[in-house]
């Protein structure tokens, strides 16, 4: 069985982000999305909060072969405890793609574990920072984010 885990931090989980989970939904048996907890990182939503969007995301797209989880850890950890045999990481410009392949480098040295790019859309210009910033000046974000992460989101600032 092909298994790939996609972590992120997800603050929030974006249309760019759904869009990369339908597309591995596509090429693996089991995707599984995982929401890290960085110590590093304040989040903007509580991960229990996201996790539970992220599922009615997925149910309403009818993805059953995906899974969410919150971890803590290095993702290639996780991964293998998963027995995941690919990371996906969405991208949405060669800034990304640099970032990514220095991590996609050490990962596989470490674990073995090979990363899959897969491009966030048509809407993978917008980031989840950026989400958030045009929520704090009170815009329109219907557009950027499924409907039950900005249902889940929309009192919480």
């Amino acid at each position: 069985m092909k298994t790939a885990f996609y972590p992120g931090s997800f603050d929030p989980f974006t249309n760019g982000h759904l869009h990369v989970v339908k597309t591995a939904s596509k090429l693996f048996d089991k995707v599984i999305i995982g929401i890290g907890i960085n110590s590093q990182k304040e989040r903007r939503f509580s991960n229990e909060i996201m996790k539970k969007a992220i599922e009615e995301t997925l149910k309403l797209e009818k993805l059953d072969n995906v899974d969410v989880i919150i971890y803590e850890g290095l993702s290639v950890d996780i991964a293998q405890k998963h027995n995941c045999n690919f990371l996906i990481r969405g991208l949405r410009n060669d800034m990304d793609y640099q970032y990514e392949e220095n991590l996609a480098q050490i990962n596989e040295e470490i674990s073995g574990i090979d990363t899959i790019y897969i491009r966030s859309g048509f809407l993978g210009f917008i980031s989840s920072s950026m989400v958030v910033e045009l929520m704090q000046n009170n815009k329109d974000v219907s557009k950027y984010l499924p409907s039950s992460i900005l249902d889940a989101i929309k009192f919480i600032q």
